[in-house]
């Protein structure tokens, strides 16, 4: 019997860009067992034995039986259908306190002088209704306590939601001229916690019950069971708590008490789908909203881009200092500076150099490396004084320093390194090595263990090429150093020059040219290849005539032979 049940009780989550108003689901339940029932079946079967010897009026009496043991219902988003508890409690005026409750009093008014209700057992309760934020907490775990036979004790969220809509509709504004005593509780107390930490969503909720109590017993608040939840958060999620059965088995719905019923529940979703014609409709309305929407922000952006003067190259470059490695002390800190070789020159308020904050290092596979994640940005501008320059293009270049420092407010001097700025533009990841000047001798390297401090470069650029340096040949000899660390920078460059757009431009107007051409580009080809034949052949009938007669009538003569 296990395998003809479906035991995936889960909610599916649905996203839909129709409206939530257009949702329709059919419920269906239907009684497998029961044992008033199989008594009343019993009872008709002994009679019928003594009277007629015919065991018939069983199979009728069932038959009569079988519009209170089934029943199925398609109900819409948030449309109501009373149970009879509700159907007798709101024929009472007195009973009713709230609008909500007037107006359903007037509804049930409304069905006792018309044709009745079209539900017996299946009734809702809609987002509005209070019993949707009073319904108990075992009802609310659904499909696992009643589509079950297993049951579970409601956990601590699941007692807290259950009274989140009631407190909602409770609260009262409070006075904002009296002042906060107490805005932090630093001692909160298990009750505190309780009443305060809760999660507190705007989605609306429908819930579709079923009165699964005996025949003529309808109407008790115990024989409530929850069927089918539905919720919405108004942006096109919709989530169906248990899923639609899409041709799989019904579910198994157990009742509690004495007489445990089985009930079989079957969920479909039969909202009425889209025509083609409205479909096409829809499509289109959304692709006009989409262009409408795209010729709005380019009506925001323009089409005027700024762009440099002409003959001058602009350079834009968003870097990033992503991490530091390999270095002997902790607490790491990075000074950087920019260095504009000629021709090259940047903004007046343009910075041209940093400091980055001081990191601590973590060790990531046997290494102590320290995350700094350090942003800069750098613009630049370039302008070639003549255009038959014929020296290389030198590109500004990023000089930088590492340091540490301790807890003593010792600094020491940790690795020197330079970075050269990408000619491409792109993103580019370099890592680069430091060094840094070591001073021999046991005193040096006491006093920057205890005190600090350590040789420095006064001029930085000498870490590359010293910018006072005219020579051939930069000699380095005598200069001690040690290797230590390295940097990791990220960069993402971009180069802007109206020769770009010209170039491009350029390029367009010929394929457009060769485009109008046509077939003639064909006839051009093979004129071309015409001309090329004849001049190879000019040249061929002028390099024989220069050669010897001898050579000629030699060559003649093999000519001769190779035919005969």
């Amino acid at each position: 019997m296990a395998d003809c049940w479906n035991t995936d009780t889960g909610e599916a989550v649905y996203r839909s860009r129709d409206a939530v108003k257009n949702l329709r689901i059919k419920v269906r339940i239907e009684r497998v067992t029961s044992t008033s029932a199989l008594s009343q079946h019993l009872q008709q079967q002994v009679l019928s034995q003594q009277v007629r010897g015919d065991i018939e009026l069983g199979t009728l009496s069932s038959q009569v039986q079988t519009g209170d043991n089934e029943e199925e219902l398609v109900v819409g988003w948030q449309e109501k259908f009373f149970s009879q508890y509700e159907m007798e409690l709101f024929q009472n005026e007195a009973a009713c306190q709230t609008p909500l409750d007037r107006q359903y009093h007037t509804e049930v008014k409304a069905l006792g002088r018309g044709k009745g209700r079209r539900n017996h057992r299946i009734f809702t309760y809609t987002d509005h209704d209070r019993y949707t934020s009073c319904l108990p907490v075992h009802q609310l775990q659904h499909a696992t306590d009643i589509l079950t036979t297993t049951k579970s004790n409601p956990t601590f969220l699941a007692e807290r939601m259950a009274s989140v809509r009631h407190r909602r509709q409770d609260r009262r504004t409070m006075d904002s001229s009296v002042p906060k005593s107490k805005i932090i509780n630093w001692e909160p107390t298990e009750e505190f916690v309780r009443s305060r930490h809760v999660v507190n969503n705007a989605m609306q909720t429908m819930h579709i019950m079923g009165d699964l109590g005996p025949s003529g017993k309808l109407g008790q608040k115990e024989n409530e069971c929850l069927l089918v939840t539905i919720k919405t958060d108004g942006f096109g999620t919709v989530i169906v708590k248990p899923d639609f059965n899409k041709g799989k088995e019904p579910y198994r719905v157990v009742t509690g008490g004495e007489k445990r019923e089985v009930w079989r529940l079957t969920v479909e979703n039969v909202s009425a789908s889209m025509k083609p014609e409205d479909k096409g409709r829809e499509q289109n309305m959304y692709k006009d909203l989409y262009i409408r929407h795209k010729e709005y922000l380019n009506s925001l952006v323009g089409q005027d881009f700024e762009m440099p003067p002409l003959g001058i190259l602009r350079y834009l470059m968003n870097g990033e200092i992503v991490s530091a490695q390999g270095f002997e002390y902790d607490n790491l800190y990075i000074h950087f500076f920019m260095e504009l070789p000629n021709n090259w020159s940047s903004l007046p308020f343009q910075s041209l150099s940093g400091v980055t904050q001081t990191c601590r290092t973590k060790t990531l596979r046997k290494e102590n490396v320290a995350f700094f994640s350090y942003p800069f940005n750098f613009e630049a501008f370039y302008m070639s004084e003549k255009e038959s320059d014929e020296s290389a293009l030198q590109w500004p270049v990023l000089y930088f320093k590492v340091l540490s420092l301790d807890s003593w407010q010792r600094y020491r001097t940790e690795g020197y390194g330079y970075l050269l700025f990408p000619a491409m533009p792109g993103k580019h990841t370099m890592t680069c090595h430091t060094w840094r000047p070591l001073q021999t001798g046991t005193v040096s390297a006491l006093r920057r263990f205890f005190i600090g401090g350590s040789p420095e470069l006064e001029d930085h650029s000498y870490v590359r090429i010293p910018g006072t340096f005219k020579g051939e040949r930069l000699s380095r000899f005598g200069f001690c150093t040690e290797t230590t660390g390295s940097v990791t920078f990220t960069l993402h460059c971009v180069q802007q020059a109206r020769a770009f757009v010209d170039a491009a431009m350029l390029k367009k107007r010929r394929q457009r040219v060769f485009d109008q051409l046509g077939d003639f580009s064909q006839q051009g080809a093979v004129c071309t290849i015409l001309e090329a034949f004849q001049r190879a052949r000019k040249k061929m009938q002028e390099a024989r005539e220069s050669l010897p007669q001898d050579l000629i009538s030699t060559v003649s003569q093999l000519q001769m032979h190779s035919s005969a």
